[in-house]
């Protein structure tokens, strides 16, 4: 019997699947200040929760630094890695703020 991840489940991602999170997040985020920003750099990440979705989708609590200030946000970044365009997709969403950045590539 299988104990992988339950589709649509949602998990809280450790070792070396929380790694390639992360790793996900820092690639995704200087991905982002490549195309018209902004530019982001994960300080402080307190959770990571990993799921299934037509792809993977992996939130991020974290604290983001831009050079001049830092905020606590949530990122969510959800992967297709089969689609040539558009497969990834982020989103920012900071505490106390009504906006949300929202791109896809």
């Amino acid at each position: 019997m299988s104990t992988g991840p339950i589709l649509g489940g949602l998990s809280q991602l450790e070792g070396e699947q929380r790694k390639e999170a992360l790793e996900l997040l820092d690639a995704t985020l200087a991905q982002l200040a490549t195309g018209d920003g902004p530019s982001y750099k994960a300080l402080n990440v307190t959770s990571v929760t990993g799921q299934v979705v037509a792809g993977t989708l992996n939130t991020f609590e974290v604290q983001l630094d831009n050079g001049s200030e830092q905020k606590r946000g949530t990122v969510k970044i959800w992967t297709q890695p089969w689609l040539k365009e558009n497969g990834t997709n982020i989103k920012i969403k900071f505490q106390g703020e009504d906006d949300e950045l929202d791109r896809t590539w």
